[in-house]
């Protein structure tokens, strides 16, 4: 991610979910989805990012209604499922298995002055493996061909969770 996509304020998220774990709504996250995979691959088109984290608390909501009214008070607007920030969509998601999984193993990144932690490509590939979708099928294309992946650790990921990639 050298270059932030047109129309995506991912600093900004970043920061903001920086601040969660700061004051300690969230314990830890990581950017995963279409925007953890450009990192590593040709840009491809997304309409969102994944923010994975781990919750603060052990609760049903994983303290959900909690970061959606810190955001609203930060100026996110909330839309279905997503908060917006400047328009622009992201989901929070609570963490768990495989995710979790991603997100304490996630690599540390600073993207335009701000520490970050994006899910690895072998985790990126299990992951889309898991959803089994025509475009997790086609990222686990892209990101196999284009990035520079450790074939042990995503052999060792993929029999933990007992997950299989497609014959290609």
């Amino acid at each position: 991610m050298s270059e932030e996509p047109p129309g995506i304020p991912l600093a900004d998220v970043l920061r903001a979910a920086n601040e969660l774990v700061s004051v300690g709504l969230i314990k830890d996250y990581a950017l995963g989805g279409a925007l953890a995979a450009i990192h590593y691959v040709e840009p491809i088109a997304t309409y969102d990012a994944d923010i994975f984290f781990i919750p603060a608390t052990e609760d049903l909501t994983g303290g959900i209604p909690q970061i959606y009214e810190a955001l609203r008070a930060r100026g996110w607007k909330v839309e279905g499922d997503h908060l917006l920030l400047r328009n622009f969509p992201v989901q929070f998601l609570a963490a768990h298995g495989l995710t979790e999984e991603a997100v304490r193993e996630a690599k540390p990144l600073n993207y335009k002055g701000v520490a970050t932690k994006l899910f690895r490509p072998e985790h990126i590939i299990a992951i889309a493996a898991s959803v089994g979708r025509l475009k997790d099928l086609a990222r686990i294309e892209q990101v196999m061909e284009q990035a520079e992946i450790d074939k042990n650790l995503l052999e060792t990921i993929l029999k933990r969770h007992k997950l299989f990639l497609p014959k290609r």
